[in-house]
């Protein structure tokens, strides 16, 4: 078994890719405070054509030099947009009949593994503050709310690796690819 070069992955450019069919997937960012976490959620949302980024409250914007340290590029070919307010971006998405999502622990959650988006609709996921989560009225505000399951002692993922784990699942879930 010989590993691939970086040439050999047949990877798209930035134009093909904004011209390509996307998974039908906005992410959202509730005060994400690290750069790094900003930066490797649209590296992700890069590799598994996410439709949208919607960066809230406190969360930086590119261009940024620590943004682009884990983006690597990927804040030029995901679509973006800055709202003040969380609670702001959900009425713009739902104002698009996209079904909002909070990606918390809660109450009513439904285990990832138990959800099943339905083809034909568009979703919007929503990842919180790395120490604070989701904030309450935005969970409030979400159609629904989402839970990771996890077994061990920690009582939380980190946002980058939440976010990589249900834009995955969506992906597999939603994508023709």
């Amino acid at each position: 078994m010989r590993k691939l070069k970086n040439s050999e992955l047949k990877r798209i450019d930035v134009d093909t890719f904004k011209s390509t069919d996307k998974t039908p997937l906005t992410i959202v960012l509730d005060n994400v405070r690290s750069l790094n976490n900003i930066g490797s959620v649209f590296r992700t949302s890069d590799a598994f054509l996410v439709e949208e980024i919607l960066l809230c409250g406190i969360c930086a914007t590119p261009p940024h030099r620590e943004i682009h340290k884990t983006a690597l590029g990927a804040e030029d070919s995901v679509k973006w947009q800055y709202f003040e307010d969380t609670l702001d971006a959900l009425s713009y998405l739902k104002s698009k009949e996209v079904i909002t999502l909070a990606i918390e622990q809660a109450d009513e959650a439904t285990m990832l593994n138990a959800f099943q988006p339905e083809n034909g609709k568009k979703y919007a996921i929503i990842l919180g503050n790395e120490v604070k989560g989701v904030r309450q009225d935005v969970v409030d505000a979400a159609d629904g709310c989402i839970e990771i399951p996890q077994f061990g002692t920690k009582h939380s993922l980190n946002v980058s690796i939440s976010g990589g784990v249900v834009i995955w699942d969506f992906f597999t879930k939603l994508s023709h690819h």
